[in-house]
Formats: C-alpha cells, sequence, structure tokens
C-alpha cells in the first residue's frame, strides 16, 4: 500500500492570452521502499514542491522514482531534479513526441530529446506493473501514448488519471478539451470511471484539479488529504478533517475559476 501526499495542487485553468496554465498536480507516493512522484510540473514549480519535501522530511535525493503520465512541458520538466531516481516514461508516448516536429503542441523538444538518452529512463506500457502495487492503464488522447496509474492506497485505490481527465468537468461529462483525439478521450475516460466507479473510497488524482471521487453518478471532493504545510497553516484551518481516512463531500461542485479573463480548463 502506498500513503499519498500533493506537493502541488493541480488547477483547471486557461487565459485568453497564455492559454493552458499548465498549473499541474504533483502527488508523492510513499510505500514498499519506494518514495515516488507522479510527474513533476514545470519550471515556474520548482521551488514549491522541493519546500514541501522538506516539510516532510525528504530532499531531493530521496526521490526514488519519477514516473510520468505523457511528454507535455507542464509535467516532465522538473525531472532533472532528482538524481537519484529512476525515470519511468511512456514508450508510446515518448516514441510520438520524439518524432514530432519543432514546435508540436506543448511538446518540450530538449527535455524529450534528453528521456530518450538518459540511462536512468525506463520504458513502460499498459498493464506493467513497474513498481509493487503500480500499474499502467492506457488512455489515449490527449496525447497518443498517455498513461495512467492505479495505486493501492491505505483505504482504497488510488487512481492517477492525469491529462487523460483533467478535472471535475471532464470526468463528469465523458469529453476532455485539449485533446489530440476525442473519440479515444472519450473511451479513455469512461474506462476511468468504470475503474473508480469499483469502489466509492477510490481516490480520483486529476492532472488539474482536486481529488475526486465517484459515487454512483456523482462526483465529489475528497476533502481531507492535505498540502503539506506548515504548523500555523493547520491551526488557523477551519476545515474539519478526519485522521484516520478520506471523507467524501457529497455536494456537487464545479471546476475552480479564476477572475480576470481566466476560463475553466474544459
Amino acid at each position: 500500500m502506498y500513503s499519498l501526499d500533493i506537493l502541488i495542487q493541480g488547477f483547471p485553468g486557461k487565459s485568453e492570452d497564455h492559454g493552458g496554465l499548465g498549473w499541474s498536480t504533483v502527488p508523492l507516493l510513499r510505500g514498499h521502499g519506494e518514495v515516488v512522484l507522479i510527474d513533476t510540473s514545470s519550471y515556474s514549480y520548482r521551488v514549491h514542491p522541493l519546500e514541501r519535501l522538506g516539510r516532510l522530511g525528504l530532499s531531493r535525493e530521496d526521490i526514488t522514482s519519477v514516473v510520468l503520465t505523457h511528454c507535455h512541458w507542464d509535467h516532465i520538466c522538473n525531472y532533472p531534479l532528482f538524481p537519484e531516481a529512476k525515470v519511468f516514461v511512456p514508450h508510446h508516448d515518448l516514441e510520438w513526441a520524439a518524432s514530432q516536429p519543432v514546435g508540436t503542441w506543448h511538446i518540450p523538444e530538449f527535455h524529450v530529446e534528453k528521456l530518450e538518452t538518459d540511462q536512468r529512463v525506463i520504458r513502460i506500457s499498459e498493464g506493467d506493473e513497474f513498481l509493487p502495487g503500480l500499474r499502467t492503464v492506457a488512455t489515449p488522447g490527449h496525447t497518443p501514448g498517455h498513461l495512467s496509474y492505479v495505486a493501492p492506497g491505505h483505504r482504497a485505490d488510488l487512481i492517477f488519471t492525469d491529462d487523460a481527465a483533467k478535472n471535475q468537468a471532464e470526468l463528469v461529462a465523458g469529453q476532455a478539451d485539449m485533446t489530440l483525439d476525442a473519440a479515444a478521450s472519450r473511451a479513455s475516460i469512461q474506462r476511468l470511471r468504470t475503474l473508480a466507479a469499483e469502489d466509492p473510497s477510490n481516490v480520483i488524482v486529476c492532472g488539474h484539479d482536486r481529488l475526486l471521487g465517484l459515487d454512483g453518478d456523482k462526483c465529489s471532493i475528497f476533502r481531507n488529504y492535505e498540502l503539506p504545510s506548515r504548523p500555523a497553516l493547520r491551526r488557523n484551518s477551519r476545515r474539519r478533517r478526519s485522521s484516520t481516512s478520506p471523507t467524501l463531500d457529497s455536494r456537487r461542485t464545479s471546476p475552480w475559476r479564476l477572475r480576470n479573463r481566466l476560463a475553466p480548463q474544459f
């Protein structure tokens, strides 16, 4: 089983001038002797993840594995920060990204080139159990070789949808924005919904939103998974939290919105 911490909470934002903001979730898993990051975010998130690792008593050298979901800039650019980590990369997505001309949609060319030759890289595919209990689920659409992941948590499964279902709106609607193949994305979202619906306690970790759960046809928010925080922030919080297991808020809520010409990413 793995414990889950969220180092960086994703946000489903777009800007009229900047497009997709790339504010992606960075989850941390610990268990089976492994300290695992699922994706690494982008250059603008170099200080925050390392600071939050420090609050957990960890350094970047303590990360044993970095697991990438696809080859977009807002997910892979910080992988070099973790020098001791094995780097697991979706084989098909890396092949696709490396074959694209410069300037192709959201591909950081030099990072992809480095991943092709980095001796730490281990390529993975659909159905692989590449770390203890951590397995791949093929979820193409957003990119051709996108992989999602399922890991056993302490109470239920942790399902890392990442950009196959970027946020609550996509998970509920069954349709994805910013995808290279809309039909493939619909099929991938349905596959993820089926996995999640097996147990209402399953936790869905989206690429650009809060932690979600499915209970029947209701998509709700898990409230008590925390960012690693300073004691003062905990003391000042008014939100009730369970000390034993995640709680599912059954109220329907819409994706977060930013003011000043920002819109949710769906």
